[in-house]
């Protein structure tokens, strides 16, 4: 098989997280129980912010589609890997595996362009708190959204064209649990010169991008926070931002290890191990961790089950980070 045309994989093994069969159990339960934490906990959280009027809010509305990418980015992956766990099986076909590949991108990359909107969301409410309902509209809120969406989109589908275009020649072993672009590119027989440039170039430019300004606004955020006089007002205004930094700490790192350790063959297993980290477990950690210390969402979570809820005093937009 020499042409791209006669080399269309009729599947591929997914070698998931461990090949030992004792292991096979603990993995399935592992994950069925993350992946439905993650999937139930963002629902829920979207469906609190969608029925509280009193969290239609920029920052909210940012929160509700983080929340449905991150459902997104785990259901693109995990249910495969447990069909297959559960039926003995390793194969993906060569369709599933683009489709992975198209959709991961996707919202992962929504992920990113999200965060980093959060991020812009937070700086102008603590650095420009009076003009923060001027700035933060919803022309463009939803300007930014869509923005997000048109580039992950658009990424992904250069992306998942670069692989279409390779050829593999023999049955190929993906060390991994789902289909991640450069394990593709690695196992194609097909020069793969111009499909690991354009891979690094995007991930440089359209990662480091957003990362860029997440530094540049938090870096403005911490140098507003130490002109403030008093102790306790730094650490009020500091735990404003304390849960999206530390997702996006947990995400870009995690994400950055991976792509940067993946021209090592030796590292694919740790790949995937840390793949783990960005693709399940902050999804699955994201609902806590941006409700947990979130006044305003368990209030509305009291109203909507019915408890009595004291009134507070609420500041347009100026509430705490999710």
């Amino acid at each position: 098989m020499q042409s791209s045309n006669d080399t269309r994989m009729s599947e591929f093994l997914l070698l998931g997280l461990s090949e030992d069969p004792e292991l096979q159990p603990l993995i399935f339960v592992l994950f069925l129980s993350m992946y439905l934490i993650a999937v139930f906990g963002n629902l829920l959280l979207v469906l609190i912010v969608v029925s509280d009027s009193h969290l239609h809010t920029p920052m909210y509305f940012f929160l509700n589609n983080l929340s449905f990418a991150d459902m997104c980015v785990t259901s693109t992956t995990v249910p495969k890997m447990l069909w297959n766990i559960q039926t003995h099986s390793k194969v993906i076909t060569y369709k599933g595996c683009i489709t992975q590949v198209y959709f991961f991108i996707i919202f992962s990359g929504l992920d990113i362009y999200l965060l980093a909107v959060m991020a812009y969301d937070r700086f102008v409410a603590i650095c420009h708190p009076l003009q923060y309902m001027v700035i933060m509209n919803p022309r463009l809120c939803g300007l930014l959204v869509m923005m997000s969406w048109i580039t992950s989109v658009s990424h992904s589908l250069l992306q998942t064209l670069m692989v279409l275009r390779l050829s593999f020649c023999t049955e190929g072993e993906i060390p991994h649990f789902f289909c991640e672009l450069n394990q593709m590119i690695q196992l194609a027989c097909s020069d793969t010169f111009l499909s690991n440039v354009v891979m690094y170039f995007a991930a440089l430019l359209l990662a480091g991008g957003p990362l860029s300004g997440i530094l540049y606004s938090y870096s403005k955020i911490v140098s507003s926070i130490l002109r403030i006089s008093s102790a306790q007002g730094k650490y009020k205004a500091f735990s404003t931002c304390a849960s999206h930094l530390s997702v996006v700490s947990l995400f870009f790192c995690t994400s950055l290890g991976v792509y940067l350790s993946s021209a090592a063959p030796q590292s694919s297993h740790a790949s995937a191990v840390a793949s783990v980290m960005y693709t399940v477990v902050t999804p699955m950690l994201n609902p806590f961790i941006y409700s947990l210390r979130n006044t305003d969402i368990k209030r509305a979570l009291k109203r909507i089950i019915g408890v009595p809820v004291m009134k507070g005093p609420m500041v347009l937009g100026l509430k705490k980070c999710p």
